[in-house]
C-alpha cells in the first residue's frame, strides 16, 4: 500500500527539537519511554517510535542521539537496530536525533564526572537529568547506553512488520522471520517498504509483546560483523559537511583574540588600523575578548592583527614555575583521602618503604579542528550550528549569552572533527551568539589555530608521590598514592551546568577534593591495604576533560611504580604483575596475550621492552612496547602490541580503529603534545610546536581483540592510558634509567 503524501519538511529540522512528529506513528502508550517522540519524516517515511523509520524504498533510517566525532557511533548504533530488526546494512541511514528527553545520557555524564553512586546521584540520574533531555557524548558511554533501547527499537518495529506480513499472507506473525530487508516466510517474501504503513497504521495500536522477543538465531546477524562505516563515503569525497562548511544568505565570518588566562580586561584596540582592512565590515568588543567580522575569514583574523588588542590582567602571573610551584605546595599540604582500602599505615608501621615521585604536564586537545559555530539570530530566535558533545548545554550557554529563553535557540549539532572532549565547552557557542546578535546576520566564528592552543582546557598537569611496602615474597602489602592536581571535575561541572544548580549539585559536590582528579589511581591488582590521597591545586588555569581524563596520568603513575616496585623484588615484571591479579583472569588474559604476541623477553636490560595494563570503563587493554632512545636524545618508539577485552563487541573493526587510534594519542602525548606557561599564555602556537608524531615516526602496530561475551565495554578511550607507561617502562629497559615526567624527554633527565 503506498504512503499517504506528507508535508515536506526541512531536514535541518531533523536536527533540533521540534513540535509533532509528522507522519503515521506508532501508538506511543505501547512503547517503553517516559516522553513523547518528536522525530520528522519526509514523504515516503514511517516513523517507527522515537529511534527509527522506514521508507517506502526500503531505507531504514536510525535516529543518533550521539556526537559523531570519529569514534563510530553513526555506525555502531544503528547496527544494533539493524540487526535486531534484521535490516539490509546497504539501506541503512543515520540522522542525529532531536532534542528529547528519551535520548538523554545521565550514565555518560557519571562516567565522565567519575562519580561514585551515592543517593543525591541517584535521585539526579532517574529524575533531573532525564527531565532535563542531558543529551551527552561523553565517557565511552554510546553503546552502554543506548544498546537496550535501541535493541527494543528494532524488535518492535520487526515485530509490527512481521504483523503486517502475517496478516496478508493469512500466517501466525510468529512463524515469519526477516532478513536483508525483508519479512520471510518460507518462500514468501516482502520488502520492509511494502509493509512500512500498514505496519504501523493497521498494528501500531495494538500490544506489543511484553518482554519483546530480541532475536537469537545467529544466522544472519549484523552484531559482530565489521560492517562498513555510514559516515566514512562522505568524509572520503568531502560531501560531509562540518560547521565550518555551513552557507547560509548573508553570512558572514569571524575570527576573535581573547584576553591571557586570569582576570584579564580588554584595555584598547586600534578599530582605525582594522578598517583599513580590506573587507572588514565590523568590529565587536567584550570585557573578554574582541572580534573581527569580514567578507572572508581570512580578512577578519588580519583584522585582528590590525587591531592590536591589549588586555589587563589583574593578579599572579602564571608560568611554567608557578604552575609547577603549586603543584608542589598541594602535594605538600594535606590531601583528602578518596579511597580506604584496609590500613595503609599500619602496613607501612617500621617498614622498609620504596617511593618515587612523578610528574605529567598540561596537554592540548589539538584537534583538526578548531572551535567553530555558525549562528543566526532572527525575529527574537537564535538558530546555531556546532560541534558539541552536549547540545543542550551549549544551547543553555548561547541563550544566557543573549539573555533569551533556552526554547528560542535551534541547536544543529554537526559532524566533529575531532575533539577528545574539547567540544564539552561552551564558549564558542555563547561568543557565536553575541556576535550574530549585535550583527543581525548569519556570522561563522572559527578560532584560529593559536587561539584554540591558547585557549584550551587543557588536560591538567599532576604530581604524585607513590609509595610502597614489599613483602618478603615480593607481594605489595601496601600502597599509598597522593596526587596534586587540578579540581578539574567539579570545575568542568561549573561551566557545563551553571544554569542548572541541580546538576551542578549532584557533580561538582561540597568539598575541594575531586574523584575525577584521581580516577583510576585504584590498581586493579589485589592489594591488602591501599590510599589514594587528593591533594587540590589551583593552578591559575583552565583545565578540562581531555580523551581519558585523570586515567591518562594516574595509570602512569601506577603502571610505571608497578615496575619499579617489579624491580626492587627483583622479579619480572610481567609476572609480578598477573600474580597480583587474583581473580582478574580478563585482565591477565590481556597481558598474557600481548606478551605473547610481542615476543615478551622480561623486560630485561637492553632489551628495550615495556609493559603495562589499564581497566577502565568497563573493558580491559594490556600494552606491550619497544621502544628506543634515538638521535638528538628523542624517543622513538619501535612497535606497539595490544590485546583488548572490550567485552560483546559490535563492529570489530571500528573497535580495533579506536584502539589503535588510542595508541597513537597516548603515544602523542607521552613523547610531546604539551605546552609551557609564560605571562599567563600557552608557549605552543601552532600544532608544529608540539612534537605530534609523524607518519615516519608511526610504530608498527598490532592488536588482538580478545573474544568475549560480557556486556559491551568503553572503547574510545580505553587505549590512552598504559601507553605512557608501557613506552617509559620500554626506555628504562632500553637505557638503564628511569624517566618520571610526561612527556618522557631524556634529554632533560
Amino acid at each position: 500500500m503506498a504512503s499517504p503524501t506528507l508535508p515536506t519538511v526541512d531536514r535541518r529540522t531533523l536536527l533540533i527539537a521540534g513540535g509533532a512528529g509528522i507522519g503515521l506513528v506508532v501508538a506511543w502508550q505501547l512503547w517503553p519511554r517516559s516522553y513523547v517522540g518528536n522525530l520528522t519524516a519526509d514523504p515516503g517515511e514511517t516513523i517507527f517510535g522515537a529511534w527509527l523509520k522506514i521508507g517506502d524504498d526500503g531505507r531504514v533510517i536510525v535516529a543518533v542521539p550521539q556526537a559523531e566525532h570519529g569514534q563510530g557511533v553513526y555506525t555502531a548504533l544503528p547496527q544494533i537496530v539493524a540487526d535486531e530488526l534484521g535490516a539490509d546494512w546497504r539501506t541503512v541511514g543515520v540522522e542525529p536525533a532531536p532534542a528529547n528527553p528519551l535520548y538523554a545520557n545521565p550514565f555518560g555524564a557519571e562516567q565522565l564526572f567519575e562519580q561514585p553512586d551515592n543517593g543525591l546521584l541517584k535521585h539526579w540520574r532517574d529524575g533531573h537529568a532525564v527531565r532535563i533531555g542531558l543529551t551527552l557524548t561523553a565517557g565511552s558511554s554510546s553503546v552502554r547506553s543506548f544498546e537496550d533501547p535501541l535493541r527494543a527499537a528494532g524488535a518492535a518495529a520487526r515485530i509490527l512488520l512481521c504483523k503486517a506480513a502475517a496478516a496478508r499472507w493469512k500466517i501466525d506473525w510468529q512463524a515469519c522471520t526477516t532478513g536483508e530487508g525483508f519479512v520471510v516466510h518460507g518462500k514468501d517474501r516482502l520488502r520492509f517498504g511494502e509493509l512500512a504503513v500498514e505496519a504501523v497504521r493497521d498494528f501500531g495500536g495494538a500490544a506489543l509483546p511484553d518482554p519483546l522477543p530480541l532475536r537469537s538465531d545467529p544466522a544472519g546477524r549484523l552484531s559482530g560483523q565489521s560492517l562498513p562505516r555510514l559516515d566514512a563515503p562522505s568524509k572520503v569525497d568531502g560531501s560531509a559537511t562540518f560547521a565550518g562548511d555551513v552557507r547560509l544568505p548573508d553570512i558572514v565570518y569571524a575570527s576573535i583574540r581573547q584576553g591571557p588566562v586570569g582576570d584579564s580586561r580588554l584595555a584598547r584596540v586600534d578599530r582605525a588600523a582594522a578598517d583599513r582592512v580590506n573587507g572588514v565590515l565590523q568590529v565587536v568588543t567584550n570585557d573578554r575578548w574582541v572580534a573581527a567580522i569580514g567578507n572572508t575569514w581570512w580578512s577578519a583574523n588580519r583584522a585582528l592583527d590590525a587591531l592590536a588588542p591589549r588586555f589587563e590582567t589583574k593578579g599572579p602571573i602564571v608560568s611554567s614555575a608557578s604552575i609547577a610551584a603549586a603543584l608542589a605546595a598541594a602535594l605538600a599540604a594535606p590531601g583528602t583521602r578518596m579511597v580506604a582500602q584496609g590500613d595503609v599505615a599500619a602496613a607501612f608501621k617500621g617498614a622498609r618503604l620504596v617511593s618515587a615521585a612523578y610528574q605529567v604536564g598540561l596537554a592540548p586537545h589539538a584537534a583538526i579542528e578548531t572551535m567553530t559555530a555558525t549562528a543566526q539570530f532572527s525575529h527574537g530566535r537564535l538558530e546555531l550550528w556546532l560541534p558539541t558533545q552536549a547540545p543542550g548545554v551549549a544551547r543553555a550557554a548561547a541563550a544566557a549569552a543573549i539573555g533569551i529563553a533556552e526554547d528560542a535557540v535551534l541547536v544543529h549539532p554537526m559532524l566533529i572533527g575531532g575533539s577528545f572532549g574539547a567540544n564539552l565547552e561552551t564558549e564558542c557557542a555563547a561568543q557565536a551568539a553575541v556576535l550574530a546578535h549585535a550583527i543581525k546576520r548569519p556570522v561563522q566564528l572559527v578560532w584560529s589555530r593559536v587561539e584554540d592552543l591558547l585557549h584550551d582546557r587543557y588536560r591538567p598537569p599532576a604530581h604524585a608521590r607513590m609509595t610502597a611496602r614489599l613483602g618478603t615474597n615480593g607481594q605489595i602489602l601496601g600502597l599509598s598514592a597522593k596526587i596534586a592536581a587540578p579540581a578539574t571535575g567539579h570545575d568542568l561541572a561549573r561551566r557545563m551546568f551553571a544554569h542548572d544548580a541541580g546538576t551542578s549539585a549532584a557533580l561538582a559536590l561540597a568539598g575541594a577534593a575531586d574523584p575525577y582528579a584521581v580516577a583510576g589511581a585504584m590498581p586493579a591488582y589485589r592489594i591488602p591495604a591501599v590510599a589514594i590521597d587528593h591533594h587540590p591545586a589551583e593552578i591559575g588555569v583552565p583545565t578540562g576533560h581531555w580523551r581519558s581524563g585523570a586515567h591518562s596520568y594516574t595509570s602512569f603513575f601506577t603502571e610505571c611504580f608497578l615496575d619499579e616496585l617489579a624491580h626492587v623484588a627483583g622479579t619480572e615484571a610481567l609476572s609480578f604483575r598477573i600474580a597480583m591479579l587474583g581473580g582478574d583472569a580478563r585482565l591477565a588474559r590481556c597481558l598474557s596475550t600481548a606478551a605473547s604476541l610481542g615476543g615478551w623477553e622480561g623486560g630485561v636490560a637492553g632489551s628495550g621492552q615495556g609493559i603495562a595494563c589499564h581497566s577502565f570503563r568497563g573493558s580491559h587493554i594490556a600494552v606491550l612496547v619497544e621502544a628506543h632512545v634515538g638521535e638528538g636524545q628523542a624517543v622513538s618508539v619501535d612497535r606497539i602490541v595490544a590485546a583488548v577485552d572490550c567485552g560483546r563487541q559490535i563492529n570489530p573493526d571500528l573497535v580495533r580503529q579506536q584502539i589503535e587510534g588510542g595508541l597513537l594519542f597516548g603515544m602523542a602525548a607521552a613523547t610531546g603534545c604539551t605546552t609551557g606557561f609564560k605571562d599567563n599564555l600557552a608557549t605552543v602556537r601552532g600544532l608544529g610546536g608540539l612534537g605530534l608524531p609523524r607518519l615516519a615516526d608511526t610504530p608498527d602496530i598490532t592488536v588482538e581483540l580478545v573474544p568475549s561475551e560480557a556486556d559491551p565495554g568503553g572503547v574510545s578511550e580505553l587505549a590512552v592510558p598504559p601507553v605512557a607507561p608501557a613506552i617509559a617502562n620500554a626506555l628504562q629497559a632500553a637505557t638503564g634509567y628511569r624517566l618520571r615526567s610526561l612527556p618522557l624527554m631524556p634529554g632533560t633527565l
